[in-house]
């Protein structure tokens, strides 16, 4: 690498395992350099030392996207130490059921917004203003099809990702002047440790790999929107069209999401 021309920088966070992982190795694969975040450090120092980044390569910062302070400050210090990223991927996110009924569920909805919805902005924060002086960069938000419509047992995860796509297409619209693209990536089923414990069919599984490639082309090409696989795209909108008599009757007696707790969600 010329230290006068630095090869571009991905900041991805949720790195320390699944999609995040397989981003991180992808864009590696790309000759990026990595700021690689998530709340266990030590996994994800593992993982750059098994792949052979050494920290010219690869930085890791510890921080939790539900603490806004943590995560920005995260930003910040990538910033100071590696400059500028070119790509910036809200991947962290939570995947857990709950029930309103319950009021222990409640917490865990707090916490699921707390990560998936204002954890991504706080992940965007510190980029935004370098990034429009500059007059590039790409802000990538990772939502989900589960986004497009609810399903029973899933209503905190299903809104918060439907809250990520409407939220990327408004920071889409303010940041377009200044020639920033911001891309919003749903996946479908990928096999990944949040999903492995799933009691329910998930039709077109990906490996994370196959995933990760396909995200990198899409955000590559700065698409504003992209589910991935496209099967599930398809699925998602004729889902989208159905009559709400139809689509419940569809659901009904679905195996719903291991419920969560505050701790551990």
């Amino acid at each position: 690498m010329n230290p006068g021309n630095p090869a571009p920088l991905a900041f991805i966070t949720g790195a320390s395992s699944g999609i995040g992982q397989a981003l991180a190795l992808r864009y590696a694969q790309a000759g990026y350099r990595l700021a690689l975040v998530a709340r266990r450090v030590d996994a994800m120092q593992t993982w750059a030392t098994e792949q052979g980044l050494d920290a010219t390569r690869c930085r890791t910062y510890g921080a939790d996207v539900a603490d806004i302070d943590s995560i920005v400050a995260a930003g910040r210090q990538c910033i100071a130490e590696q400059g500028l990223p070119d790509v910036v991927i809200a991947n962290a996110g939570i995947s857990v059921g709950l029930d309103s009924a319950e009021r222990e569920d409640l917490d865990v909805m707090a916490r699921i917004y707390a990560v998936n919805n204002v954890g991504l902005a706080a992940t965007f924060h510190p980029f935004i203003h370098p990034m429009r002086e500059r007059g590039s960069g790409t802000l990538v938000g990772i939502a989900s099809v589960a986004g497009i419509r609810g399903l029973p047992g899933h209503g905190g995860y299903c809104a918060s990702k439907a809250a990520v796509i409407s939220y990327c297409e408004s920071l889409r619209g303010e940041l377009q002047e200044f020639g920033l693209s911001v891309v919003t990536i749903s996946p479908g089923y990928v096999d990944t440790p949040l999903t492995r414990s799933n009691r329910y069919p998930m039709p077109f599984l990906l490996t994370a790999e196959a995933f990760a490639d396909k995200a990198f082309a899409a955000i590559r090409a700065r698409a504003s929107y992209r589910v991935i696989p496209w099967q599930m795209g398809v699925v998602a909108k004729l889902l989208r069209v159905l009559p709400n008599a139809v689509f419940d009757r569809l659901l009904k007696g679905r195996e719903r999401k291991h419920r969560g707790t505050a701790d551990t969600a």
